[in-house]
Formats: C-alpha cells, structure tokens, sequence
C-alpha cells in the first residue's frame, strides 16, 4: 500500500464570540496514491476544515489542537508558509465548491490558467538544481563508504563525471527545448490563423506573414536544422514569394477577408513540416551529453537520431554507466543496511522511552530525552530513498510539539480553571442582584494531562510500530533502488533546464482546456468568467488546479452548484482524469451516492468525528452505522415510491460538545451509554470501522432497517445487470 497523504489524530478548533468550537475531532485516514478517497457529511461536520488543513488555508481563528498531516517526509502543520507555498498548487491543488470563488470575474480565463504556471516553473527549476546537488552528495558519501578510504578519489572522480556530463545534457536539452517550443508556437500560430481566414474573419495578412519568417529563423537548433534546415529555408521562400505577390482586395492595410491560393499553399506546406519536425524522436539528452563530453570534436548531428541515441547509449554503458552502477548498488545497500541496522538498535530505546514517558517525568529531562531520541532517529534514515520516510523525517517536530503541549497546559490549566470560577462567581452574584448581565462565561479552554501524556507516548509508539514493520520486510532489490536514483537524479536534472515561456504556458493552457472539454479553446482562451456557464467555469477551475500537474486533488463539493447533467459529466470528467494523471484524490461531499461509482475508500464524519470508514463497497453493500444507514435512505432512488427517511433534528453545538456520542439525540438506536460516552471505533472487517455501541459484544443486536435491506439489494442487482451487460459486449465483440 502506497500512501502518499497521512492524517494522524487531527483536531482543528476555532475561536468564536461564543467559545470554543471543537470542528475536527481526533480524525486519521489515509490517501493511497492513485485512489480516490471520499469524505462525506452533512454541513458541519468537519469534511472542509480537513481540506483547507491540508492545504494550510485554514481561517486566522483556527487553532491546530494536535495531529499530524504527513506528505513527501514532512509535516504540513508545522512548515513555514515558503516551504507551503512550493507545495500549494505544485504537488497539493484544489477545486472549490463555488468557481467563481475562484476565478477573477474581469481576468480573462487563459491568464488565470498560465497565471500558475510561470509563477511555479522558476522556483522548480532552483529547487530542481539543489535538490539534484545535495541527492548525488549524499550517493558519493555512501559509495565512499561502502568502497572504503582507498576508493575516495575514484568515486570523487565517478560523481563528479555525472555531474559534468548532466549539465552538457541540461545544455543540449534546454536549446533544443526552446527551438521545440518555437516550432510548436509557430505551428498553433498557423492553425489559428488560417481558422480565422476560414471563419472569414479579417486578418493582418501582411504583418502575420512578417512574423511567421521571422519565427522559422528562430528555430536553430542543430538536431532540427541539421535535417530540416533545406526544407525550412524552402518554405520560407515560398512564403516570402507569396507575400511579395500579395495584393490586398479591399484595403489600404494589408487585411483581406479571404487569402489568396498561393499563401494558404505556403502555410499548408510550413504545416506539415513543422508537425513533421514535432513527429521526429526526441534525442535521448542524458545519453548524448556523455557522448559529447567524451567526443567533443565529434559533429553530433550528421547521425540520424536513432542511431546517434544507440550509439550514445553503447558509450555510455561500456564507458561509465555499468560500472557506475555497480559502485553505486554497494554505496545504496550501505546506506540501507547502516539505516536498518540503527533501525534495530533504536526500538530499545523507544520502548524505553514509551515506559519513561508512562511515568512521571520534568520539563528538562523530557527535553534532553527528546533531544537524544531525535539525534537518533535521524541516524536511522536512509536518505538515499527516494519516497521520503515521513513518520521517521517529522519524528522530532512531532515528538516536541506533543511534549511543549503537555507543558503549557500543566501550567495554563490551573489558570483557566481559576479564570473560569472567577468569572461565573461574578456572574452569579450579578444575576442575584437582579442586574441585566449582556456577556457569558467563556467555556474552559483545559486539557486532560492524561490525554497529552498519551499523545506523547503515541508519537513514539507509531514510530516504534513503523519501524518493526519495516525491519520485518523482505529484502529490498538493490539494483532495482540504484536505477531508480539514476532516473530520479536525470529528471531532477531535465527539471533544471525545463523553462517554460508565455507561449509554452498558452499551448498547454489551451490543451488543458481542450483536456477537460471545453469546446473551441483557442477561441475561448481570450473570453471572461461571465461568458461561461456554470458547468463550463468548473471545468476551467478544473484546468487550473491540474495546471501544476499536483500529485494530489482535493475537490470541495465541485457539483453541488451544478444541476443533474452537469454534476454527472463533471464526476466523470474528474474520474478520467484521475486515470490518465494518476492522480490522489479527496473528494468532499454531502451526498453519498454522488460518489458511488468514483471512490476506492469512503470516511463517512458527523460533528468532527469519523464514524464509518471503510471501501466503497463496504459502505454501500455492509453498512454499520446508524448515520451511514441515514445517508443511504435519503438518498433519491428512482426505482422505488418508498418514501425518503429524512434524518431527524439537527447536529449539535460544537461550542458545547456532547459527553457521549454526538450523533446520539438524533438516533433511534442510540443506547443509554451513548449519552455518556463516545464509542472507538470498531473493526467491522479487515480495513472497514464503525464508531457505535452496536457493534460491541454486549449490545443487544438490532437489523439492518428493511429500507436499507431493499436499498442494498436493488444496487446489487443493478451491478448484476451492468456487469452481465459488459459481459455480453465483450463476448460479441
């Protein structure tokens, strides 16, 4: 299971005039990647401030009371604004409820849509660059070791050898990058020009035809002119012809509603060499860059590119690469068994640590403990793995932050207290003068000790937990772990050079404009907000989030403003895109069957708290709880006249948070503990919980309602159907 997002214990207050209000409720889950995770609710309960944590855009009233939201070997409660920043919309992007929330009503759309793109792509690069330097450090200091003293200069040279012929390719890479980027502009340049001569709009003929000869000689990369250069040349004395022989028809100007025969030919013929040129393989930068630095005298680009990237790949195998591998395979299984081995010697001293924390303990010794557990914790990292360990990497921020919490409130505690009987004395003695009192007592702000302590101890527990399951995993494929580093330090390297310009960033908006269905984008890129429908500016949002290409999509209720159609072809629209990205999504909403056929795992919250979790088959095909059998029997079903099982009263005031389980006055199952205490959660089956009394042993048992019963079958059915109706396509295919 490969989980890209964790939240741990996650609790979110807010400051309000009346108190305190408790809006997430001690909640963890976890987003596998490439899987959609639904969180769905009722108003209140919680599904948005979880988001708007992740994202760390929580209102300035918030108070993060404890918890953990772990991503890429960080915790996102506790970066700085400039390290959210590089994730916000780059790794972790967002669609909201309302797209006009969104968009800027007098920005036109494909502004906004770039707007992201230029704004990101110069801080990737510069993170790009240190990030490639301190990961091939960190290799040379492991082969180092693993190879011993007398092999330092050796691999000093090897590193050093990548590291040179990685920035030749960067260089190869970035002038062929933008002489691609020229072609690819020039060719959409064409395109929408002769759409518009098409539509019979009127064009500058002259001044477009000016720029287009201009923009052929601005394509000079060797790898394109080395085989194209005769043909573009030829082209552009076509061009330069017809433009010569042109008349305008009308005007004084140059414009012309119709284009004469020889310049349409003209652009027809740049056309199809340009997609020609597009069409040819890419060479294989990584490759070549040794080639040149071990040739340099050598003229690359007489060699058709297949065979230069064959030759190239020889070279650099039987020269450098195959023993750079196995020099590197050893420096990568030091760094593991070093890792695995402190790894070992660690779980002593946290199971000793667990027993010191169980105890009474001072604010001195538990920082000094803290200090030298930290220390080795960060022994025990592998930092030659590629997926950050981020239980391990925020071990030390999360071990003192539960530690400085117990501290403040062992002494803040006495204090509320005293505050809060001050403060109702005096209310009381006004009250009994018979005086017209226009303020409350502020509820009490305290924590149990008890409680903080076990918060401690579940730091250290998790990461004792993590680490036993990875000392007992199987053996890792060496080689396999040496590749990847290669292919991880070459995409770092390509993301050095990678810039993208205004035009790079228009092509790409408008294909993703295109991607998510927007009719016509190159003509719409220049409209405004307002010119678009409601389904229309979703998709546009949609567009900017994935402008970044993030690794996680978190929507916000984005069909609930959308009628039945629309809400339809936008679930769809997310769900083919979360395939074709591979991306991780969390998906909030309201209505359970919304996202019946989209999501792989389903967190059902009421009043802060998640009290079923589990697949989306376990949720729809075994309910447990008596809100998710709530949310089943309000959902529309039109293949039945049985009467909608609205859910009675309304949630209860967080301000003031119930003893027992919150969703209990409005249960007619709820049992006389679940006014006094809230129930764990239960393991109804491997990965599916429910937090309700009516799964303990001793609780009388109650059935399924008959509604949901018949609600179940029917859907079973109707999948029967589907799958029987899939089966024959298939078979008469």
């Amino acid at each position: 299971m490969d989980k890209i997002l964790e939240v741990k214990d996650l609790k979110i207050s807010f400051r309000t005039s009346g108190g305190t209000l408790k809006a997430v409720r001690d909640i963890s889950f976890d987003l596998e990647r490439g899987k959609t995770l639904a969180i769905v609710g009722e108003s209140g309960s919680g599904k948005s401030v979880t988001s708007k944590a992740i994202l760390g855009i929580l209102a300035g009233n918030s108070i993060v009371e404890g918890g953990e939201i772990l991503y890429d070997g960080k915790d996102l409660l506790k970066i700085d604004e400039e390290e959210m920043y590089k994730l916000r919309g780059d790794k972790i992007s967002m669609i909201f409820q309302d797209p006009l929330s969104s968009l800027n009503p007098i920005v036109k759309i494909g502004r906004q849509i770039t707007e992201a793109m230029l704004l990101k792509n110069k801080a990737k690069r510069r993170e790009a660059r240190t990030e490639f330097n301190s990961f091939l450090e960190i290799l040379r200091q492991n082969m180092t070791a693993a190879m011993g003293p007398a092999s330092a200069a050796e691999v000093k040279r090897m590193t050093e050898t990548f590291d040179r012929f990685c920035i030749e390719a960067n260089h190869l890479e970035n002038h062929y990058n933008l002489s691609d980027s020229k072609a690819d502009d020039l060719e959409n340049a064409l395109q929408d020009f002769l759409f518009l001569a098409e539509k019979g709009q009127k064009t500058d003929v002259r001044g477009t035809l000016r720029e287009y000869l201009h923009r052929i000689q601005k394509i000079d990369d060797p790898f394109y002119t080395a085989r194209y250069g005769d043909r573009l040349s030829s082209c552009a004395d076509n061009l330069q012809k017809a433009l010569a022989a042109y008349q305008p028809e009308k005007d004084k100007k140059g414009k012309a509603a119709s284009l004469p025969q020889e310049i349409t030919a003209a652009l027809k013929d740049l056309e199809t060499l340009l997609e020609e040129m597009k069409a040819q393989e890419r060479p294989n930068f990584f490759r070549i860059g040794y080639y040149k630095m071990v040739h340099p005298e050598e003229n690359l680009h007489r060699r058709p590119i297949e065979e230069l990237n064959a030759v190239a790949l020889d070279c650099l195998n039987e020269n450098f690469m195959d023993n750079f591998l196995k020099v590197e395979e050893k420096g990568v299984r030091y760094s593991h068994e070093k890792a695995l081995e402190a790894k070992k010697n660690l779980l002593a001293e946290l199971e000793a640590a667990r027993v010191f924390f169980e105890g009474e303990f001072d604010k001195a010794s538990a920082g000094k403990l803290c200090k030298t557990l930290s220390a080795q914790v960060e022994e025990s990292i592998d930092r030659l793995e590629i997926v950050k360990d981020s239980t391990a990497y925020t071990f030390h921020g999360s071990l003192k932050s539960a530690i400085d919490k117990y501290f403040y409130y062992k002494g803040h505690n006495p204090k509320e207290e005293a505050r809060y009987a001050r403060q109702s004395k005096k209310l009381e003695a006004m009250t009994a003068r018979g005086r017209t009192v226009d303020w409350k007592v502020m509820p009490k702000r305290v924590y149990d000790l008890e409680d903080l302590r076990k918060d401690i101890i579940q730091v250290i527990q998790r990461l004792e937990e993590h680490y036993r399951s990875y000392i007992a995993a199987p053996e890792k494929d060496f080689r396999q772990r040496s590749i990847a580093i290669v292919d991880h330090l070459k995409s770092k390297a390509s993301d050095v050079v990678y810039r993208v310009t205004k035009s790079m960033a228009r092509e790409k908006a408008i294909k993703l404009m295109d991607e998510v269905g927007i009719s016509e984008p190159r003509m719409r890129y220049k409209q405004y907000p307002f010119e678009f429908s409601g389904g229309m500016r979703q998709r546009i949002v949609i567009a900017i989030a994935l402008a970044a290409d993030p690794e996680i999509l978190i929507c916000d209720e984005p069909t609930t403003a959308l009628d039945v159609t629309i809400q339809a072809q936008i679930l769809e629209l997310i769900n083919r895109l979360k395939e074709e990205r591979n991306l991780s999504v969390i998906f909030i909403t309201h209505d359970l069957g919304v996202v019946a056929n989209m999501a792989d795992q389903i967190a059902v919250m009421y009043a802060g708290k998640i009290v079923e979790y589990g697949s989306a088959e376990d949720i729809f095909y075994d309910p447990r709880h008596p809100y998710t059998w709530a949310l089943l029997s309000s959902m529309p079903d039109l293949d039945t006249n049985e009467k909608l099982d609205a859910i009675p009263g309304t949630p209860p005031n967080m301000i003031y948070p119930p003893e027992g389980d919150a969703f209990a006055p409005r249960n007619k199952y709820a049992l006389k503990i679940d006014f006094e205490q809230q129930p764990p959660l239960f393991e109804v089956s491997q990965g599916h919980w429910a937090a309700t009394w009516l799964l303990h042993p001793d609780a009388p048992k109650v059935d399924v309602p008959v509604i949901i019963t018949n609600r179940i079958e029917r859907m079973k059915a109707k999948l029967r159907e589907n799958d029987k109706e899939e089966g024959g396509g298939q078979n008469g295919e």
